[in-house]
């Protein structure tokens, strides 16, 4: 009996896909829209599958891009012995705790360990290499290897020119080519003096980025350890006694071939996906699907209605709801898996063609070889055909439930009016906004995301009754208008989903865009300049001991291009005599005990303790964390005052009268008592277990005005008597007006034939600006919105036939087709954008008032979430529905057709 039952369902689904094909190549517009609604995401998620598949570089295209033309790779970089894996990618301390190597290796050492007749080829693969261009220091990634040796030459590709052969000689990638500015043969001068010439482009498959490639008696520069390995090319095979010897003097060997005898690791190119992350992943993929099946919606519930007769005559020869269900189901089958394949074959396409430029600019590296990603396209695939079933379903239902009589005839069923719909959406919008503000108090972006997920459903669910409401205030609205509305109302099933999706797109990108403005706003809110914004630091770039002009002659060349500029010296404390580079001096004021706040910021307070704090008034602190380059504390004589505090001159003269007379000055009153400061300086030596303290009561002076940022002051003679010595780290500029970008590269040329100085303007706020993502949220909806219109208004003109016929029988004027036609467009657009608006900003307000409400008892106090409107979004979006009903009137033809009435 079960056999039967199965292969009479079997059966069935045949006949029903039979005729779904049968029924897309009859409506070929409408197969067309829905195929090109499902084939674009599958297109662009295969297209970034197949992309990111090919750029996964397998452990023997790894070792190739690292080997070369050798053997193996050595890496010297403890003294003591080491034990590794299989692979050379992991080594350990055989005993004890591991030692780095800190003595140079030179190409002696490597190959007295190796076997008679091996030869070895070192490469560097990070060396400085900083060029003067257009008065600006610019630094470059720099390898230095013999590309004239077959065993490292095979690391990069020449594509021009000639590989080096002298050491004054190198070769540079085309990227680093341009920015150069030079050609093949022109010599390149680095900010030390030396000079180059360049005598090849050539290209390192692992970075398509600036990089040049030097010889390798290239200097090392600053960089401690040294990242460098050699390449070895063996006369026999790597055997298990060489590698064992090279482990005990401290090697690591990397070959082509696991080692035999040690640990394997398994090899994944990809770290183990987060579980929150995946989580986000999973619902931000859940709202793109409901957006492709509230699209794709409407096209079914057309096509349904448009074969009302068909399924009719399917239900007279016997058919049951189920079959009559499969059938419709069976288009979105059909449909699903056509635009799956069509969309996977076109990815997959698009991938292989644009590789090049995939690799040009996203990845910057060279891809493996030509392979597709077989799990994430048949993942995609099925998502494709799901999406495609999904939007199906609600027509199925309403086509099991059709009357048969009513679609013999060929009348419309009036839309069933129910109440649950209207409930359970209520529901869902209600507990989808607890569940938003829930997962805002616990800052978990996947609560975030299922409540507003909810939500949008819970909208979804009730905007067939809100279309219906609509429809019975639109009795006072002219001809055009009303009819669209009651077009709206009659063919719910059709409108509702398409009004959802824009409501969905837009709710989104409002909801997102408010919290990205209100992000911005707080982050400004916070921002605290180290110093006045647009003064500026002048910072040598040389080592500490060279000495630096005078300020007047740094001045001189600051007032040509920062007229009325003032230069003072910016030196701070250091240690007197440091025993090694590694001794560290601070110097602070401190605050009285009776005058410190007893909660710190980094105790874990319970929640009584977090009421205390913020109720104490000595917690409340008078100064700001400053952001950017900042210093604790200065040595300075007042000339400096002004260009780093902002004070009034007045407490810039009281000020400088104090460090004249030997004393500190501080920018925290509590740190001033009875006319003095008590001021620490401790030395932290390397071995030491605790710093070294001196402490001093000086004469003080508070800054009442100027930046709310924590400073201090010295006077030479304060510092000397701490037993601090003074460092001068550059010079502290103050400006009338910030400069320029150009007036920077102009001081910055001005002031390399003095000393090498880096010039830093203090910025008045954070560089960050979402104006750009905004706009885009903002175009992205925009399109959905506009896409959703077209698809809505074409849909429901095909359907509408029948009633453009009728208008033109009773002698309606050729204009009221355009004139409906945009009316329809503004049903969707505009009551999908007022919904998805209002939805976005309650949706956001009720977010971000979760999160101030966690941050009002939070200690120490943080700044609270604004509520800032996006209005530049929001100004797209309300164009959108415009163009919308504009596009709509000028496609649509003018001329009602006369078609012959069905009796």
């Amino acid at each position: 009996m079960s056999r039967g039952r199965f292969a009479g369902a079997v059966g069935s689904w045949l006949v029903a896909l039979r005729i779904a094909r049968r029924e897309a190549r009859r409506a070929r517009g409408r197969t067309a829209l829905v195929l090109a609604m499902i084939t674009l995401p599958v297109l662009a998620l295969s297209f970034t599958a197949v992309s990111w598949d090919m750029a996964r570089l397998t452990r023997a295209e790894q070792l190739e891009r690292r080997l070369g033309g050798a053997d193996a790779e050595l890496r010297w970089s403890a003294e003591n012995a080491v034990v590794q894996d299989a692979w050379g990618e992991n080594s350990w301390s055989a005993r004890g705790e591991l030692v780095p190597r800190a003595r140079p290796v030179t190409a002696a050492d490597v190959t007295g360990l190796l076997p008679p007749g091996s030869r070895v080829s070192r490469v560097r693969w990070s060396v400085p290499f900083e060029v003067r261009l257009d008065g600006r220091t610019v630094p470059f990634d720099a390898r230095s290897l013999d590309l004239s040796d077959p065993v490292a030459g095979r690391l990069a590709t020449l594509r021009a020119g000639r590989r080096p052969a002298a050491p004054d000689e190198i070769a540079v990638s085309p990227p680093a080519l341009r920015h150069l500015g030079v050609r093949l043969g022109d010599p390149v001068r680095t900010r030390d003096g030396r000079m180059y010439r360049v005598v090849g482009t050539v290209e390192f498959p692992d970075n398509l980025r600036e990089v040049v490639a030097l010889g390798p008696q290239a200097p090392t520069g600053s960089l401690s350890p040294p990242d460098d390995s050699w390449l070895v090319d063996l006369p026999g095979r790597l055997g298990p006694t060489l590698v064992d010897r090279l482990n005990a003097h401290g090697l690591t060997v990397r070959a082509r071939n696991a080692l035999p005898g040690r640990e394997d690791a398994p090899f994944d190119a990809t770290p183990a996906p987060d579980p929150a992350e995946a989580g986000n992943a999973v619902l931000v993929g859940g709202l793109g699907l409901l957006e492709v099946v509230l699209l794709v919606g409407p096209a079914f519930a057309v096509g349904v209605r448009r074969r009302r007769r068909d399924l009719a005559l399917l239900a007279v020869a016997g058919g049951d709801h189920v079959q009559l269900r499969r059938v419709v189901l069976a288009d979105g089958v059909v449909l699903g898996s056509a635009g799956a394949t069509l969309g996977l074959l076109l990815g997959t396409a698009a991938a292989f063609a644009g590789r090049s430029l995939v690799e040009q600019h996203l990845t910057f590296a060279r891809s493996g070889g030509y392979r597709v990603f077989p799990a994430a396209l048949a993942a995609i695939a099925a998502v494709a055909v799901l999406a495609g079933v999904l939007a199906a379903l609600a027509p199925a239902w309403a086509a099991a439930r059709e009357d048969v009589v009513a679609g013999l005839a060929g009348r419309r069923s009036p839309p069933r009016r129910r109440r649950r719909w209207l409930l359970l959406g209520m529901l869902l919008t209600v507990g989808g906004a607890a569940v938003a503000a829930l997962g805002a108090a616990r800052t978990s972006p996947t609560v975030i995301l299922t409540g507003l997920i909810l939500g949008e459903l819970g909208l979804v669910f009730a905007t067939p009754t809100l279309i219906g409401l609509l429809a019975r205030a639109g009795r006072l609205l002219p001809l055009a208008p009303r009819l669209a509305l009651r077009d709206a109302s009659r063919n719910r099933s059709s409108a509702a989903p398409a009004i959802s999706a824009v409501m969905a797109a837009v709710a989104g990108s409002v909801a997102l865009g408010v919290y990205l403005a209100s992000d911005e706003a707080r982050a400004w809110a916070d921002w605290q300049p180290g110093m006045p914004p647009g003064n500026v630091m002048l910072l040598r770039a040389d080592s500490p001991g060279t000495a630096l002009p005078p300020p007047a002659e740094i001045a001189t060349r600051v007032r040509a291009t920062l007229p009325g500029g003032t230069v003072a010296r910016l030196v701070v404390p250091a240690c007197a005599a440091p025993a090694s580079p590694e001794d560290y001096c601070l110097a602070a004021a401190v605050v009285p005990a009776d005058r410190a706040c007893p909660y710190q910021p980094s105790e874990y307070l319970t929640d009584d303790g977090r009421r205390r704090a913020l109720a104490d008034p000595r917690c409340t602190r008078p100064l700001r964390s400053p952001d950017g380059f900042s210093l604790p504390a200065y040595v300075d004589d007042g000339s400096a005052l002004p260009a780093l505090t902002g004070a009034p001159a007045d407490e810039v003269v009281a000020a400088a009268r104090v460090l004249r007379a030997g004393g500190v000055v501080v920018t925290d009153p509590r740190q001033v008592v009875d006319g003095r400061v008590t001021v620490t300086a401790s030395r932290t030596t390397d071995g030491a277990d605790f710093p070294q303290t001196t402490t001093a009561s000086l004469p003080g002076h508070a800054l009442r005005g100027g930046l709310p940022v924590d400073r201090l002051f010295l006077s030479a003679a304060a510092a000397d008597r701490l037993g601090l010595a003074v460092e001068q780290l550059g010079y502290v500029v103050g400006t009338t007006a910030p400069p320029t970008p150009a007036a920077q590269d102009r001081l910055t040329a001005d002031l390399a034939p003095l000393a090498e100085l880096q010039v830093q303007v203090a910025w008045a706020g954070p560089a960050s600006d979402r104006r750009p993502l905004l706009l885009l949220l903002a175009a992205g909806s925009g399109l959905i919105t506009l896409g959703a219109a077209g698809v809505a208004t074409g849909l429901a003109a095909a359907e509408g036939r029948r009633d453009l016929s009728i208008l033109a029988a009773v002698g309606a004027s050729p204009g009221v087709r355009r004139v409906l036609s945009l009316c329809q467009a503004g049903v969707i657009a505009v009551l999908g954008s007022v919904l998805g608006i209002v939805a976005g900003l309650g949706s956001a307000v009720i977010i971000l008032a979760s999160v101030n409400r966690r941050y009002a008892a939070a200690w120490p106090v943080e700044t609270p979430y604004p509520v800032v409107v996006p209005w530049s979004t929001l100004g797209v979006l309300v164009v959108v529905p415009l163009l919308a009903m504009l596009g709509a009137g000028l496609v649509t033809r003018s001329r009602l057709p006369v078609e012959r009435l069905l009796d």
